[in-house]
């Protein structure tokens, strides 16, 4: 092959840094959108925020405010004054570790009392501490530390013991029986009954820690014991036969079971808070609903004019001319990002009047194509708008995304969104006989009484999208 040098010529779109920030900070939710903007207050000096109290750091003070002002003020005041001064000065000491006047607090601006606040161990923290009280050899402490860390989220030891015993090195010569004996020591760590093999053992260990006097302890050790299975599946008539109880026992000692923990684990939360900030609060003004954005969580941004002036007035060419413009880019595209949010939850709102009127019955089917082509934006912009945007109302705090859905005809030749036909689910479920529930079947047929077409597998879907038991599992005695 002969090489040869050619020139083409080609179009392709390239994003701007500036529309690239503006899509990367619409993404956000706005406790990311914080912290983002924390680093960048940081990194960029000419970023500060803007605080609506009292004149800025590089405002001059106007002549005849502060002293001069008080000096005029009358001498019968300036006693009492100075009296509360001196009152305010000595509380905002208190606790300083400083008698002196300068222990203001901005001595603390660095202390973070979320800092403070007591670290929660893990479980493996937890236990571990638990093994150091004791008094045991340190090859049993080990293999204690190996056992913990096979143990799954629930807080079961589902790996068998000889093929646990078969994954540790042959010189250590140990047998199952040896791991049996850490087993049975583990199950009385805190919480009890961590390292139980299955949910039979650790319903069994919860109950005979129960008094001998409990009503109904001995047939509920029956209960797990033997017919676990039976009881899971809700099969009251076969566990009558094979008991030989009548139907007021066999509740009792049903209740006395359900009061127990399914997991070791439970009441042990290990998993993290995660908090979510309203962006738009909906209110009622003159018969309508409206949206608004909430002004706690916007953020007061701005260029330093005094740094900005100093950089027009020397050559463009100085290193922080790059920095101002990158501050102006941030300050109008945060301001674009909410102006989007509001125009969107704008559309949202007036589109699902009925649903802040009468709750999720009434939500109407909506498309991200119905607010693209009413704002004329694009289909991806309206997504970014509604992922990890909240709403709060009335009715409690929805992600953006939430109301949207797909439509189904009704018998009328109207539409009803999969949300109100979920919402039509439940309230049909919460108004069933626990002891005769209605299938599937018998739910869609309710469903087309009311003029909504809904077939058998639907229902299915979204019975179990609202993770509601089939109907075995929901009858009760």
């Amino acid at each position: 092959m002969k090489q040869t040098l050619q020139l083409k010529v080609s179009q392709h779109l390239t994003l701007t840094p500036q529309l690239q920030q503006s899509i990367k900070l619409l993404q956000m939710s706005t406790l990311d959108l914080s912290s983002e903007l924390e680093r960048y207050l940081l990194e960029n000096p000419l970023l500060e925020r803007a605080d609506g109290d009292g004149p800025a750091e590089h405002e001059p003070v106007e002549a005849g405010s502060g002293n001069d002002t008080a000096g005029d003020s009358g001498g019968e005041d300036a006693p009492q004054e100075r009296e509360r001064e001196r009152e305010e000065m000595d509380l905002s000491d208190w606790g300083s570790g400083s008698g002196s006047g300068s222990g203001s607090r901005d001595d603390d601006d660095e202390f973070d009392p979320i800092l403070n606040t007591p670290c929660r161990p893990t479980l493996r923290e937890h236990l571990a501490a638990q093994i150091g009280e004791r008094p045991l050899s340190r090859r049993d402490s080990a293999l204690l530390t190996l056992l913990i860390d096979e143990l799954d989220e629930d807080g079961y030891l589902t790996t068998p013991l000889d093929e646990f015993a078969a994954s540790l090195p042959l010189e250590l010569d140990i047998d199952t029986d040896e791991l049996e004996y850490l087993r049975k020591l583990l199950l009385q760590f805190e919480p009890v009954g961590i390292g139980s093999r299955d949910l039979a053992e650790f319903l069994q260990l919860q109950l005979a820690a129960l008094p001998a006097a409990t009503p109904s302890r001995e047939l509920a050790l029956t209960l797990v014991r033997e017919h676990l299975a039976l009881l899971g599946n809700r099969d009251y008539v076969r566990l009558k036969k094979l008991l030989g109880v009548g139907e007021a026992e066999l509740r009792a000692a049903h209740q006395l079971i359900s009061t127990l923990r399914p997991r070791p684990t439970s009441g042990f939360d290990q998993g993290e808070t995660h908090y979510v900030a309203p962006d738009i609060h909906v209110i009622r003004r003159n018969g309508r609903w409206m949206a608004q954005l909430n002004r706690g969580a916007l953020p007061k941004l701005q260029v330093n004019q005094l740094y900005a002036g100093m950089l027009q007035q020397r050559d463009s060419s100085h290193n922080l001319s790059g920095q101002l413009q990158e501050a102006r880019w941030l300050v109008k595209n945060i301001q674009q990002r909410f102006d989007t949010i509001l125009k969107v939850s704008e559309a949202i709102v007036d589109r699902q009047q009925a649903f802040f009127e009468h709750g999720e019955v009434a939500m109407r089917p909506l498309i991200l194509r119905d607010i693209a082509d009413e704002l004329g934006l694009h289909e991806s912009t309206i997504s970014r708008v509604t992922t990890q945007k909240y709403l709060l109302c009335s009715r409690g705090l929805f992600e953006l995304k939430y109301f949207f859905g797909n439509a189904l005809e009704t018998d009328s030749g109207g539409e009803c969104s999969a949300t109100a036909i979920k919402a039509h689910i439940r309230q049909i479920i919460d108004g069933e006989d626990n002891r005769k529930p209605l299938s599937d079947s018998a739910i869609a047929d309710r469903l087309t009484a009311q003029g909504i077409q809904v077939a058998r597998r639907t229902v299915a879907k979204y019975r179990e999208a609202m993770q509601i038991p089939p109907v075995n599992l929901r009858k009760a005695l």
